[in-house]
């Protein structure tokens, strides 16, 4: 009953959402967020409590203006992720434009399979739901929500366009069984795991349980391994769907140490990301550091905090 009552709740905001003006809904989806900022008290003090980890050279002010920015990202893509049904492969270049595809098509190229991975970094929702509206569907790991009922409303608005959900809990031969048919398969990498899903490897220095399964099926299949992260350009008033190279993948006979040694190499690409993009300058001063705190080291998630 719960969840019904929840779901009755959410819908009618979800759709009045997606109906407003795209500029308006951001500025709506930006509001609700910087008001569970506001009221939230403990989820805050997490963020600054997870920021002082990661960020222990910036002020208190400057970690706080990181948080606030991290809200406001994740308002505006509540925004687009109501405004889905909406996406045409005519309108879609109105909201991502892409940053790097032609390493994307190399990769696919080869024959032997993708694994895009990212964290929750920036607008992480829009990337698969883009490359599928342009025909390059997918697999996407994914956990399903408490809600059942929420969560089937955002897989039918995940897969619209040809995505395939798979859930995390069987994602190994999901991932095997693509591999094998050369396709793509999507996942975040950055959410707290435990042994033996998960392996220990450094996250801004501080030891993390970290999902060890990207690098062993690249070892063992030889797919191509590509970072995707999609960050908002204020300048530019769009996300950027940004491709890079494959990743050249540590092989030295050894195994376990190789999945170590790749598992660490893919959470080093994220942190990068993290760093790379705390400056206000760098992503508009509207955004702030969206970047530098849009990582399940969960700035935002109490059940995940670094040790």
């Amino acid at each position: 009953m719960r969840q019904r009552l929840e779901y009755a709740a959410a819908w009618p905001f979800i759709k009045i959402l997606g109906l407003l003006p795209r500029p308006l809904a951001r500025a709506v989806g930006i509001g609700l967020a910087w008001l569970v900022y506001l009221l939230h008290v403990r989820l805050r003090q997490v963020g600054m409590r997870n920021l002082a980890m990661v960020f222990p050279e910036k002020s208190e002010a400057e970690r706080a203006r990181i948080l606030r920015g991290e809200f406001a990202s994740l308002g505006r893509q509540l925004a687009e992720v109501c405004h889905f049904p909406k996406y045409t492969p005519e309108n879609v270049d109105d909201v991502v434009v892409y940053d790097g595809f032609e390493n994307y098509e190399r990769a696919h190229a080869r024959g032997k399979g993708v694994l895009l991975f990212a964290g929750h970094f920036g607008g992480w929702e829009l990337s698969s739901f883009v490359l599928s509206m342009h025909g390059h569907w997918m697999h996407v790991i994914m956990r399903g929500m408490d809600n059942e009922y929420l969560g089937r409303l955002i897989e039918h608005y995940r897969t619209m366009h040809g995505n395939k959900a798979v859930d995390k809990d069987d994602f190994v031969r999901g991932l095997l069984s693509a591999m094998k048919a050369g396709e793509v398969v999507g996942m975040l990498m950055d959410t707290n795991m435990t042994p033996p899903q998960g392996i220990f490897v450094d996250f801004f220095g501080i030891p993390a349980c970290t999902a060890s399964g990207l690098a062993r099926i690249a070892l063992r299949t030889d797919a191509a391994v590509v970072p995707t992260f999609t960050i908002w350009d204020a300048e530019l008033g769009k996300y950027r769907l940004r491709l890079d190279p494959a990743v050249d993948l540590v092989r030295t006979g050894e195994l376990e140490a190789d999945i170590k040694a790749n598992t660490q190499k893919f959470t080093l690409i994220i942190e990068d990301y993290v760093r790379k993009y705390p400056e206000p300058m760098a992503v508009g001063a509207s955004q702030v550091e969206d970047a530098a705190s849009g990582t399940a080291s969960a700035v935002l998630n109490p059940d995940f905090t670094l040790p």
